[in-house]
């Protein structure tokens, strides 16, 4: 384009000098005769004419180049966005932890920036925290909470969900091949619900800290709030009762079956194999046990009638444990109940289709200055809000503690 635009100014240049010529001419005419020969005073209209339109050629190219110019700059721009499409989206998460940071260590943040955060809409106040945290902390509680590591996982914006659960099955039946073929019945679809209910988390931080700049406020409390979550939704989602809170696996409302573990106060390998085989097929694919460190350690002791413990022998270790029990993996989870008469310290099924937890993507941050003032502390309370239940109670099986 530039090189057009060369030639045009180029010819226009030439042009222009040879007008100069003919022009000084039909002046010079005029000052003679009073009058400037017709043929060249044409000629030098019809040099000024083209001269006019050189020109106008010169101003569209001009303009053309400046809109390729513009259209480039846009091209490059979204190019960038494609070879990095994170890049607008981190300038904007930027600001907001930057704003974020400042109100969590002065209690203030520039009025510029407070724009990037969203006020709380709870009578306690405070700010949304922004997703770019959220999502870190909710990775820190899911490396902390073996249930929710091994369950599936939804997330809304809303008080809770409702998935669909079928609460009844077709019946097949034989008929004739001319035999009247009646409706059958008895497939039936509800609703079930998952509410999502308040957490919260309490963190206290010296000022001096806060006053600290090399101190990572953000990655401290993140770390403190996650590991209170975990402790409390773990608790839930093995034995909390869905009253204002989740409604756990072990809960004798969440209607799970059990198998018995052949002694009124201990375990017995043959019972660990009822418990397996008392899956469906369907489910064994990613079943897995889940137990507290104490029933493992029950769990390694347990000997066949020759004296030998049965879980170390021909197994792969990991760590000096064997990797698998009966061939599936487990999960340790400390709020599963020790062994005992009557208790239920085991769980055996794929936890990914039989239990549901739920996320409200929103956590709340309220910054209190004044409660721990005398200890030279600011306090920070973390809302949120999450939920949980046995959405499929017959892809697990529990193994109850009797003869």
């Amino acid at each position: 384009m530039s090189e057009e635009i060369n030639n045009v100014l180029t010819e226009l240049g030439s042009s222009f000098e040879e007008f100069k010529k003919e022009n000084s001419k039909r002046l010079e005419e005029i000052e003679k005769k009073g009058h400037a020969d017709p043929i060249l005073q044409e000629k030098v209209d019809k040099m000024s004419e083209d001269i006019a339109k050189m020109a106008e050629v010169k101003q569209a190219h001009e303009i053309q180049a400046k809109n390729l110019e513009d259209a480039n700059a846009k091209i490059e721009k979204l190019e960038t966005v494609l070879a990095r499409p994170n890049a607008e989206k981190s300038e904007t998460v930027d600001v907001q932890m930057k704003a974020f940071g400042d109100w969590l260590r002065k209690g203030e943040v520039d009025p510029d920036e407070k724009k990037a955060l969203y006020e709380s809409d709870d009578t306690l106040g405070g700010f949304y925290a922004p997703s770019e945290y959220v999502a870190d902390l909710i990775k820190g509680v899911t490396e902390v909470s073996p249930i929710r590591s091994i369950a599936r996982v939804r997330q809304t914006d809303k008080r809770g969900i409702e998935i669909p659960k079928r609460s009844g099955q077709f019946s097949a039946s034989f008929v004739a091949e001319t035999g009247t073929r009646s409706e059958t019945t008895g497939y039936q679809t509800a609703l079930m619900s998952i509410d999502a209910h308040e957490l919260y988390a309490l963190v206290d931080i010296s000022q001096a800290m806060l006053e600290d700049s090399a101190f990572d406020l953000e990655s401290e409390m993140a770390s403190e709030f996650a590991e209170q979550f975990a402790k409390a939704e773990g608790t839930a989602f093995v034995s909390g009762n869905g009253v204002g809170r989740p409604l756990g696996f072990t809960d004798s409302s969440a209607g799970v079956s059990s198998t018995n573990s052949g002694h009124a106060s201990t375990l017995k390998p043959n019972g660990l194999l009822e418990l397996v085989y008392a899956i469906k097929s369907d489910y064994l694919n990613n079943a897995r046990f889940v137990f507290n460190r104490g029933t493992f350690a029950d769990i390694l002791q347990l000997e066949d009638t020759a004296g030998q413990k049965i879980f170390h022998l021909g197994m792969t270790l990991v760590g000096g444990s064997p990797s698998t029990i009966l061939g599936f993996p487990y999960t340790l989870a400390t709020d599963m109940p020790n062994v005992g008469a009557g208790n239920k310290p085991i769980a055996f099924g794929d936890f990914s289709r039989a239990y549901t937890v739920v996320d409200r993507v929103n956590m709340s941050i309220m910054r209190d200055p004044f409660s721990q003032a005398t200890s030279g502390n600011i306090r920070y309370v973390a809302r949120r809000r999450l939920g949980g239940t046995v959405v499929l109670a017959e892809a697990i099986q529990l193994q109850n503690v009797s003869a």
